[in-house]
């Protein structure tokens, strides 16, 4: 016998015998439903709720079709919630509506979808940096409102219809001045039919918005520079009989000097266009709270300013 052949016969003698070396693999023993279930509610009753995740995750895979399936779902949702899982969290909702579309709890299912996405909206460097969220992705605060919408409108009598409201109130303003910012994007590279679109579309579909009036004075903006004289003239009617104290500005075209273009706009800018639009602009002021801050801002230490008045 040739030694290829003795040696194949070993190698498959101890290949078989594995199992009896290493022992035969352990099996996790069935919990009974009721069981795991009420020990995924414990989990969620004490906090634990990676261990609550656990098992609800097990339930789902090994009863998916048990007298505890749908509330387990719900409840799975949540715990993915609390756990900090919001990707999770919204496709789980997904699921439970596609699969429970006529459910009587399919509003809570819609409400957490809505905050785990509307928690999304802003990350943790907003809160110690001067950010502006409304140059952030809005893909997040989209999905929140429009799963908040689906809820107010499906279910206007739901226990989560007033927070909801609430939240889409914030996402309305936040969205809407998302648009109006790449509208000024667009208005500054002479993008003018973009520029009016962006500002029609917030006035469709995000009125009574903070940044509706600039939204309007976008659009006449753009429609004179496009020569659409009645266009410009409506919009500006609209916006002065509903924002009668609204001043509204003449779009210049920018010319930059030799200096601008070779500093990228940095030093020698000739713009006469006014300035950025930003919520906080938006507000009105009284004089003396203008003055007011002038002087606070002056009094502040060198500390407090390169540390963003984290600090001092």
């Amino acid at each position: 016998m040739s030694f290829s052949k003795v040696f194949l016969i070993i190698s498959f003698c101890a290949l078989t015998s594995a199992c009896s070396i290493f022992g035969p693999e352990t099996e996790k023993p069935d919990i009974p439903e009721n069981t795991l279930y009420l020990q995924s509610i414990d989990a969620l009753k004490e906090g634990d709720y990676p261990l609550a995740v656990e098992k609800l995750e097990l339930l789902e895979a090994r009863y998916p079709f048990g007298q505890f399936s749908q509330q387990a779902q719900l409840e799975l949702i949540y715990a993915y919630y609390k756990n900090d899982e919001p990707d999770a969290t919204v496709v789980s909702a997904d699921r439970f509506v596609r699969l429970n579309p006529t459910h009587e709890n399919v509003d809570y299912a819609y409400y957490l979808k809505g905050l785990a996405a509307f928690e999304q909206t802003s990350g943790w460097l907003e809160k110690y940096l001067p950010i502006d969220q409304n140059q952030r992705d809005p893909g997040a605060a989209l999905e929140s409102f429009d799963a908040f919408s689906t809820l107010v409108s499906r279910h206007p009598d739901s226990q989560y219809a007033l927070d909801a409201n609430k939240r889409m109130l914030f996402l309305k303003n936040r969205l809407s001045t998302h648009e109006v910012q790449v509208a000024q994007y667009y208005m500054e590279r002479s993008a003018y039919v973009a520029a009016a679109n962006r500002g029609r579309f917030v006035i469709e579909n995000y009125q009574e918005s903070i940044a509706t009036p600039r939204a309007l004075e976008i659009m006449y903006q753009a429609y004179t520079q496009l020569g659409l004289d009645d266009l410009a003239a409506d919009s500006k009617l609209v916006l002065n009989k509903n924002f009668p104290n609204y001043t509204v500005s003449n779009y210049e075209t920018k010319v930059d000097s030799l200096l601008s273009t070779a500093t990228f706009g940095l030093f020698g800018s000739t713009s006469n266009q006014p300035p950025l639009w930003s919520p906080a602009a938006a507000a009105e002021q009284a004089p003396e709270k203008v003055i007011e801050d002038k002087d606070s801002s002056q009094k502040r230490s060198w500390f407090d300013t390169v540390t963003f008045g984290l600090f001092d």
